[in-house]
This record gives structure tokens, sequence and C-alpha cells, in this order.
């Protein structure tokens, strides 16, 4: 009960320093089901591709094995040749797929939270072993979710692939009069359809469980109104929490600045380091900077504004003043309005003709 009331007292979001702390633990937000459909998608892609020829070659391995057989001699150092024989060309039949699958699983992983190393998940903790909080493992909320989970999934697949069979039960009942070396090919295509209706069911359950296991992840590291308090008092003197913060209101100004490009009159620039977006509208004490840059953001807003119609008049030294004295959101000093009256006046006449 007062794990419960604990959890109802966090209504906070968790903070990005408490979900980077989190990842770090190996905290992560993983759906099995997204794995397994990189598995599945992996393995299948494998079979379409390269099933034909690999099992061309182990028959063709097997079928000069089997026409020697009767050479072989009858002591146990032979037969353990013939084993080792036969299992290594199964070995190389069976790795191509394998593999595919084990790291199409492994990008499945990958895809959904960067790679963590740490051994903290390894540590003893009690309630590991605690029988109560087993009890609750094995009773709550989550342990039903995984039990209708495996319901759903079981039907999903089972009404997919039963499907799939009973479209092609006559072929199956053929299967038996079909010569031998006409079964794996037959057999092959049968195998590719039933993959097939099994990922497209997947991806349907994929998508859902990843988006469960994020939002439950997330509440999961809800924080109450005392531990936001308390992470601000000890992230405030921190010098790489204080970089990040800059570094994150710095990405996102810049991000609204190039939103903003578009909506300029006129780009007054250099040829090769400043550009300075102006905008003026009738009515206006004076034209607004909503954007600058040098280099290659300068390179940047000049691209946005050429694949927004906005003219770019090229101005070296008004470029290069405006760029040292007007900031962002700020009307231009007056000193600048004959020169950028000028250029406005010069982008309006050829607007007009």
């Amino acid at each position: 009960m007062a794990g419960d009331t604990e959890q109802e007292d966090r209504t906070e979001e968790p903070t990005l320093k408490r979900l980077d702390d989190a990842i770090k633990r190996g905290d992560v937000a993983t759906s099995v089901e997204v794995n397994t459909l990189f598995l599945l998608g992996g393995f299948t892609l494998v079979l379409l591709v390269a099933a034909g020829s690999a099992a061309r070659g182990f028959a063709l391995d097997m079928r000069g094995f089997l026409a020697s057989l009767h050479a072989v001699p009858s002591d146990a150092a032979a037969y353990q040749a013939v084993a080792r024989r036969a299992l290594a060309a199964l070995g190389l039949a069976v790795a191509v797929p394998v593999g595919a699958a084990v790291a199409a699983g492994l990008a499945g992983g990958l895809l959904q939270h960067p790679f963590v190393w740490t051994t903290e998940t390894l540590s003893a903790k009690w309630e590991r072993v605690s029988p109560l909080a087993g009890l609750r493992r094995l009773f709550g909320p989550e342990a039903w979710f995984q039990f209708g989970k495996g319901l759903v999934k079981i039907a999903l697949v089972g009404t997919v692939a039963g499907l799939v069979l009973w479209g092609d039960r006559d072929r199956l009942e053929a299967f038996a009069r079909l010569d031998p070396a006409a079964i794996l090919p037959a057999t092959l295509v049968l195998v590719l359809r039933l993959m097939a209706g099994i990922l497209a069911a997947y991806v349907v359950l994929a998508l859902g469980d990843a988006v469960y296991q994020r939002l439950r992840w997330r509440a999961r590291l809800r924080m109450t109104r005392t531990e936001i308090k308390e992470e601000l008092k000890e992230s405030d003197g921190n010098p790489e929490v204080k970089a990040r913060l800059r570094q994150l209101r710095h990405a996102r100004a810049r991000k609204r600045m190039m939103a903003a490009v578009p909506t300029a009159t006129v780009v007054v620039a250099n040829p090769t380091h400043f550009a300075v977006a102006l905008r003026y509208e009738t009515g206006m004490a004076a034209p607004v900077c909503v954007a600058k840059g040098v280099d290659a953001l300068a390179l940047r807003i000049r691209e946005i504004a050429g694949a927004n119609g906005v003219p770019v008049v090229e101005n070296p030294p008004l470029a290069r003043a405006l760029h040292a004295t007007v900031e962002i959101d700020a009307a231009i000093p007056t000193e600048h309005y004959k020169a950028v009256a000028e250029v406005i006046g010069f982008v309006l006449r050829q607007r007009r003709r």
C-alpha cells in the first residue's frame, strides 16, 4: 500500500536528467515483440534470398555422401567422421539464416534504445528475492497484461497461420505424391507465405507493445514535486547540466529561427560568410531581423530562403553590419534604416514587376 501511495504522488513527468540516469542504469523501454518482429523479418528475408541456393548446396553435399556411404568402414572412427561431415554440411546450410535472424534481433533492440553497458542490473536487490515482491509481480497488473498479450498473440498468429494453411490444404494433401526433389521448393513457397502472414500480424502487435512499454517506462519514472525541486538544487551548480541546458536552448532557438526564414521579406547576404533575414510589412515601424548566421548557418538560411521564394540580395558591408548590431526578433538600428530601405524597396519593385 505504501508503494501504491508513493506512486500516486508521482504526478510530474520525468526530467531529462532522470531519463538519462535511468538509461545509464540499464533501465530502458524495451519491447520483446519488436525484437521478435525483427528476428522473424531477418529470418524470412534470408529464406527469400538464400534458402534455395543453401538447400541445393546441402542436397549436393548429401547426395555425394549418400552415394559413397557403402564405402565407409564400419568402425567408430569412421562413424565419427561421417557425423562430423554431416553436421558441418548442416551447419553451413543454417548458419546464414540463424546469423541473419540474430543480427536482426540485435538491430531491433538498438532501434529502441542506444547500446548500454552496465553491471547494475546484476547487483543483488531485496525486491528480487522478496517473496512478497514476487507475489506482486506474479499477480500484479503487469503480469495480467503479459498474460492477456500472450493470449492475443496466440490467437492472432494462430488465426493468420490457419488462414494461410487452410487456403493451401489441397496442396498439402498433394505433398505426399510429389517427387522428393520437388518437395523442398514447394515447402519453401508455403513457408514464405506463412511467414509473410505472421509478420503482418506481428507488425500490429509489436507497434502496440512498443507504445505501451514506452508509456509504462515514463510512468514508472515519474517524479514528485519534491524530487524535481531537489534535482534542480543539485543540478544548479553542475556545469555539465548547465552546458546541456544551454545546448538545448540553443538548438530550440535555432530551430525557431530557421522556421521563421520563409516569412522574411529579404535576406541580406555576404556571398560566403554572413546572412541576415529581414521581415517588413506595411505598418511596421522598422524591419525586424528574423534570422541571422555565419558560414554554414548562413548558407542554410540562403538555401531555405531560395526554396521558399525569399529574395537574397548580396550586400557584404550591410550584411556584416546588420549581423554585428541587430538581435533576433529585434528591429534594425536607426543607422541602417536608409540602406535597408533601399534593399527592401528594390525587392518590392522587383516583386511588382
